[in-house]
């Protein structure tokens, strides 16, 4: 099993005739020299080296689990290797992928506490995540039999019962057959309190003209905002304006598919260790186009598991589980205006238009707000049909010195993303493994 011999790795099995049961196996625990466990399914194999470079992780953690990454056995064949992400709290609780590869510091009284538990070994993981975050060790050292499925799909999220008001700021220029649509989901929402900011960028359509100066003034408030197109200054204008204590960035070429998926949203907004909390994303095909921002994707910022459908398997179901993410995309995000205040809100001189919302998320993270996707939210994004793509010259240039300000501050070129893996591809949106 490992290079490391019987002597120095003591092995017990649950099951055999001295160790019939974990209760068992607890009495043959020599306790009083603090070991680490680590626990094995039967028919699992380690890889050479395994124990030695647990040890290492060891004496240098103060967490009370150690996990590594794993593949499965087929035969003789190894298949479908996993490289994890770093620890993910909200992930894990909907997909368990450290139980079975992993060491652990446990003690007697957490051993006798599950014991009698069907599946102990997650349930005494469970038991320890809270103590200190689990530290990731990036190497392939498990190779399984079985691994514990995910919970698809993922439970139905508890809605905040008191809701806070939220203001909804939508920029727009021209292109009222999108703006019509977005407002329209907006208004159907099952929210108690929203307060709708439209930001108009110089449109010079009759009849946008129209329908914005139609709009019920009880419900919707339009700014003019004259000049190039800076989303980042747009935005920054409307939250000055915004009422709610909850903020919910929205593009006008944002359609909803059901009414709770602004509950949805601002429900993890207002956890406190939450930042920004983004949608998934459908292109109108039915295709992903935003399940959150992995960080260093052609070394800037890429959307995960983009142009895959729902209903794939992708990369073991990640784009349908709730996680926490680096980023996520201010096409429709929902954050609490006092941490969007906090930061100095969206960088009006270096990301006028792309990547502001990388760089926002980013930096509600530096203050312990963690960016987070919630799939059980679903929109589908017109993708740059209103604005158009940055073909032309002015253009180009623009967005050149926009990735080049995201490479000078956030290092995107250099950096690996927790949640993505080094043996990843910095190519691939799809989660796809280096070669």
């Amino acid at each position: 099993m490992d290079a490391v011999t019987a002597e120095s790795l003591p092995v017990l099995i649950v099951g055999a005739n001295e160790t019939p049961t974990l209760a068992a196996a607890i009495e043959k625990i020599e306790w009083e020299q603090s070991p680490w466990l680590l626990l094995l399914a039967s028919g699992d194999r380690i890889a050479p080296g395994t124990a030695t470079a647990y040890r290492a992780a060891m004496d240098d953690s103060t967490a009370s689990i150690v996990y590594a990454d794993d593949d499965l056995l087929s035969g003789h064949r190894r298949c479908a290797p996993y490289f994890k992400p770093d620890w993910n709290a909200e992930l894990f609780a909907h997909w368990d992928y450290i139980s079975g590869a992993c060491a652990v510091r446990a003690t007697r009284s957490d051993l006798e506490a599950v014991a009698a538990m069907p599946d102990w070994s997650r349930a005494l993981v469970e038991r320890l995540v809270g103590r200190a975050e689990p530290q990731h060790l990036r190497e392939m050292m498990h190779h399984r039999r079985r691994r514990p499925p995910q919970r698809l799909p993922a439970r139905p999220l508890d809605v905040h019962a008191e809701l806070p008001p939220v203001t909804v700021i939508v920029p727009t220029r021209n292109q009222v057959g999108l703006l019509r649509t977005c407002l329209d989901g907006v208004a159907a929402s099952a929210y108690p309190d929203v307060d709708i900011i439209v930001v108009d960028n110089d449109s010079d359509d009759p009849e946008t003209l129209a329908y914005l100066g139609a709009l019920d003034p009880t419900r919707h408030r339009v700014f003019h905002h004259s000049g190039a197109f800076n989303y980042s200054a747009i935005n920054n204008r409307a939250v000055s304006e915004a009422q709610g204590r909850l903020l919910c960035l929205l593009n006008n070429d944002v359609e909803t598919t059901e009414p709770y998926w602004l509950a949805t949203l601002a429900t993890q907004a207002l956890r406190p260790e939450v930042g920004a909390v983004g949608a998934q994303l459908l292109y109108p095909d039915g295709r992903i186009q935003h399940a959150g921002v992995v960080i260093g994707i052609g070394n800037a910022a890429g959307h995960a598991h983009r142009f895959l459908r729902p209903e794939e398997e992708g990369y073991f179901h990640r784009h349908s589980l709730p996680q926490f993410t680096m980023a996520v995309t201010a096409a429709c995000l929902v954050v609490e205006r006092d941490k969007f205040l906090t930061v100095g809100g969206l960088d009006e001189r270096n990301f006028a238009v792309a990547f502001n919302d990388v760089d926002l998320c980013l930096r509600l993270n530096q203050r312990g707000w963690q960016s987070l996707y919630e799939p059980r939210a679903v929109l589908i994004h017109h993708e740059s049909v209103s604005r158009g793509l940055d073909k032309d010259p002015v253009g180009a240039a623009r967005f050149a010195g926009e990735l080049a300000a995201l490479k000078r501050i956030w290092k995107t070129d250099e950096i690996v993303d927790p949640y993505h893996h080094p043996q990843l591809s910095r190519a691939s949106e799809q989660f796809a493994v280096a070669l």
